[in-house]
């Protein structure tokens, strides 16, 4: 099956610099953050001030559609030691997180998901 290229990504320094710094730690086994490493080493990144309205950034509150599904989801992109129980919260290490960093309202990406599974999410609005 052949993979859509991915559309370009905007990140800002300092959440470049964050996220980097993050996987340089030990995580836990198993989780594979590879394709995150991928996405940081593609990516645009500017200054914070510099960045435009309508990319996700960390701590950005995303809605979004699941195209499997048509399932539309809204989430706040955190760092994981933010993540607190509360729902709607998905840290940048979940598939989820990882695949929406970066990308634009209206942007579409397939990403890899668990148990060989692909998501196809499409950004829809963030505030």
């Amino acid at each position: 099956m052949n993979t859509p290229p991915r559309p370009p990504l905007v990140i800002s320094r300092i959440d470049c610099e964050r996220l980097e710094a993050l996987l340089e730690k030990r995580l836990p086994p198993g989780l594979d953050v590879d394709a995150l490493r991928d996405e940081l080493a593609r990516a645009e990144v500017l200054e914070p001030g510099d960045m435009p309205g309508d990319v996700i950034t960390m701590n950005s509150t995303a809605r979004f559609v699941d195209e499997a599904n048509g399932a539309e989801h809204e989430i706040t992109l955190v760092y994981p030691h933010e993540m607190d129980g509360s729902s709607g919260k998905v840290s940048i290490l979940a598939p989820v997180g990882s695949a929406l960093l970066g990308l634009h309202v209206g942007d579409r990406i397939e990403w890899p998901a668990p148990g060989a599974r692909r998501l196809t999410l499409r950004v829809l609005s963030i505030k």
